[in-house]
């Protein structure tokens, strides 16, 4: 993943970087990677300190207002930085998280049907980490948001998006899981914590009721390593992701009025088919 370092202690952004390979799940790590100590006694308490928004700026920065920064070059010139994902909101416009776009010179995105297609970024919230990507009509259909942002704890949730490409499949990867919490870390009122699996190119996709509906924004997971370091236990399945009624507010502070929908019951079979054509792949150009 590109800007390691500037990431905060306990989270990893899920923005794909070039050199994936590196990192695959598996892999003995390098000669002087720190060994993990075995489990203390009794776990220390993790930092007490809220860590800042993901890869914001080249140093901590606090987080900014909603603003339509400048915008993008249509179309970088050099190599991919990093991937992620995004979905259509709206027509000709589409909504991603804002560090899977920060520092891009272009955003180029592939459709379901495997068009290449060029983005620009209308409006960032660093706060919330989202971005606003003027899309051609042609990008896809809206998908709807849930209309009553009423989730509970344990309702069960899809994903849909590429993680780790070049690695995994090419095409998009579903996953299920639950609403874990209705907070993510440090009690960030602007997060759901779930349990559905997600990793590195996963950001800016959707997380989707059983009716196919947007409730959030796929956005972070916990660094498990790090964790592991200060408490002697390794979390598992333990990701983040923007409520959607953070998303709604952003739109609509941005003139984008998405559709809204009522909660149904499919497979989550059925719910990626409906989805499939609204998820785009999205290529940060340096």
């Amino acid at each position: 993943m590109r800007r390691n370092a500037l990431l905060p202690a306990l989270m990893i952004g899920l923005a794909a970087g070039a050199a994936l390979a590196q990192d695959v799940p598996g892999k003995p790590p390098p000669s002087n990677m720190p060994r993990a100590q075995p489990a203390p006694a009794a776990f220390p308490p993790l930092p007490s300190a809220k860590p800042p928004p993901l890869a914001t700026a080249p140093a901590p920065a606090v987080a900014g207002k909603p603003g339509a920064p400048p915008p993008t070059p249509p179309g970088g010139t050099g190599r991919t930085l990093s991937t992620g994902t995004g979905f259509v909101v709206a027509p000709g416009r589409a909504l991603t998280n804002f560090h899977v776009v920060d520092d891009c010179r272009g955003v180029r995105l592939r459709t379901a049907n495997g068009r290449e297609l060029t983005a620009r970024v209308l409006a960032t919230d660093r706060n919330r980490d989202l971005a606003l990507l003027e899309v051609p009509n042609e990008a896809g259909p809206p998908l709807a948001f849930r209309r009553e942002g009423n989730l509970r704890r344990g309702e069960n949730v899809v994903t849909y998006g590429f993680p780790l490409a070049g690695l995994l499949s090419s095409g998009p990867t579903l996953t299920t899981g639950e609403i874990s919490a209705l907070a993510g870390l440090r009690d960030n009122q602007q997060q759901y914590q779930i349990s559905a699996p997600v990793q590195p190119g996963n950001s800016g996709g959707p997380l989707l009721d059983l009716g196919g509906n947007v409730v959030g924004v796929i956005v972070s997971k916990l660094n498990a390593q790090r964790v592991a370091q200060q408490t002697g236990d390794i979390p598992q399945n333990v990701n983040f992701a923007v409520k959607g009624s953070e998303a709604l507010q952003f739109l609509r502070q941005n003139r984008v009025e998405p559709r809204l929908s009522d909660p149904a019951t499919r497979t989550p079979a059925e719910v990626g088919e409906q989805v499939h054509p609204s998820v785009l792949f999205l290529r940060c150009l340096g």
